[in-house]
């Protein structure tokens, strides 16, 4: 099949993740012809990366280190007897790039994932298309934070899942939220030294949320299973307390250890400051959602309680563009089962178009199961908020976009010197977002430090400005040859 060619089915889920999965599934279950397009080689998306089976070293088993992997067991067993069958067509190692909305179908163009070595539909047409993006580590820069040896907590997280080892390395976990802990376990065990933990947030920050905490045992089963994990290798566990400043050159050789106040501000003397030789730091600030093709189809989003932009969706996953709907963490970051039931939920509602949906009952647990996992989740963003007045933390010259080298210093002297007094402004002033990652990696610290400079928190239009981008995703020149403009959505 030539790469330019096309597709047509009648629904279309892109991601492969926990709620692409669901998705996929229950619109197969229907009887509906769906394509899964999934950026990577193997169906789990990040929270269910695994290891090929064939690279797994002796006595290691795929579900080493996952959590929930007898549901995606128990889902890649279905959707791989669909694919058999031809009722899902998975198009295993395609991003999807672009999507063009007609008045009766939608459009998804499609390039070659970095690892993939075949293209194998340009594109797929569908009545309906439900985005399951998924989300990724939010990024705040810190003073070293480019020196080698710096990680996203995540990226650490799919480097041990993919069987990386670092044996012998001295790391620092850093930042909020539970997330953390999960980081430290898959170090320790990928071989590493984990010297501290550092909780920004002080235990006291999940009281307000007991009640929702206490009607998700699964959570605080996880919590003590990582709990006993940290005791095990004797972690240190330290709240109130971030990395700041991270030392070296060529590779990292030490960080600087802040006390974080009640308020979220750093506490200014000496004292409250100390000193770790590590050559490995995990920074793990969060998650935000991968918005790119959702705003590009003109999708309506919001700011959420973490600060986060996601887009807005009725009871039944719908957004506002009509035949797009949009489950998972691109709703609100809550966790790989209220994706699941989500997935499930979106995918429901379109079957339900054609007469064949969950059936009441089932939609209602569905329901909720995830009123416990929203409520949940709004507890841990208010326990793991970030700290107030972090961006007081970066020098001048703390890089703040990496694509174009964009400083915090150039960002304030755009606001204080050229009057810029929101995000998109100081974009085209200073190329910030303007680089490769197309503000995936800097957008939401660029709105952080434009905003303290109007002493104002950052808004959703300073959000949306940075988020918006014509190509979703990186794209080769040959797929963006190969699509024919004649093709278009009808």
């Amino acid at each position: 099949m030539p790469a330019t060619s096309e597709l047509r089915v009648e629904v279309t889920v892109v991601g492969g993740g926990p709620a692409g999965l669901s998705s996929a599934l229950t619109a197969a279950h229907a009887g509906l012809r769906v394509a899964l397009v999934d950026a990577g080689s193997r169906l789990g998306g990040q929270f269910w990366r695994h290891p090929d089976p064939q690279s797994l070293a002796p006595g290691q088993a795929e579900s080493d280190g996952q959590h929930s992997w007898r549901v995606f067991e128990r889902m890649r067993a279905q959707l791989r007897g669909f694919i058999a069958t031809g009722r899902v067509l998975h198009l295993a190692g395609h991003t999807a790039w672009s999507i063009e909305r007609g008045e009766s179908a939608s459009v998804v163009r499609l390039t070659r994932s970095w690892d993939a070595v075949q293209l194998i539909a340009g594109s797929v047409r569908s009545e309906h298309v439900i985005l399951c993006p998924g989300g990724y580590d939010r990024q705040l820069p810190v003073p070293g934070w480019t020196v080698p040896g710096v990680m996203a907590a995540g990226g650490v997280q799919a480097l041990v899942k993919n069987g990386g080892r670092l044996d012998g390395r001295r790391a620092v976990v850093t930042g909020t939220g539970p997330f953390l802990l999960p980081v430290a376990a898959a170090l320790t065990r990928a071989g590493a030294t984990v010297v501290a933990v550092c909780e920004a947030n002080p235990p006291s920050a999940w009281l307000t949320g007991t009640g929702s905490v206490l009607r998700m045992p699964s959570k605080i089963a996880e919590a003590l299973e990582f709990g006993l994990v940290l005791g095990r290798h004797r972690i240190p566990y330290r709240t109130r307390t971030a990395v700041t400043r991270i030392h070296g050159t060529d590779h990292v050789e030490g960080v600087t250890l802040s006390r974080v106040r009640a308020d979220g501000g750093i506490v200014p003397s000496a004292g409250a400051r100390s000193h770790l030789e590590v050559d490995l730091v995990a920074l793990g600030w969060g998650f935000t959602p991968d918005l790119g093709l959702a705003v590009a189809a003109g999708a309506e989003v919001r700011r959420d309680v973490d600060g986060s932009l996601v887009a807005v969706v009725d009871d039944d996953y719908r957004s506002s563009v009509a035949g797009l709907s949009i489950a998972g963490e691109a709703t609100g970051v809550g966790g790989a089962m209220m994706a699941v039931h989500e997935g499930e939920l979106a995918a429901s509602a379109v079957a339900s178009e054609t007469g064949v949906g969950v059936g009441p009952a089932r939609a209602a647990r569905l329901r909720r199961a995830i009123a416990r996992e929203r409520a949940f989740a709004r507890a841990m963003h208010g326990a793991s908020a970030l700290p107030a007045g972090w961006t007081a933390w970066l020098d001048p010259d703390t890089v703040v976009c990496r694509c174009e080298e964009v400083s915090a210093g150039d960002i304030r002297n755009a606001c204080g010197d050229l009057g810029a007094d929101d995000a998109r402004t100081v974009k085209a002033l200073t190329r910030a977002g303007m680089g490769w990652c197309q503000g995936r990696v800097c957008g939401f610290a660029t709105c952080e430090v434009t905003a303290s400079c109007a002493a104002r928190s950052s808004t959703a239009d300073d959000l949306r400005a940075m988020s918006k981008r014509v190509l979703a995703s990186p794209v080769r020149l040959g797929d963006l040859a190969a699509s024919d403009d004649t093709q278009g959505p009808r």
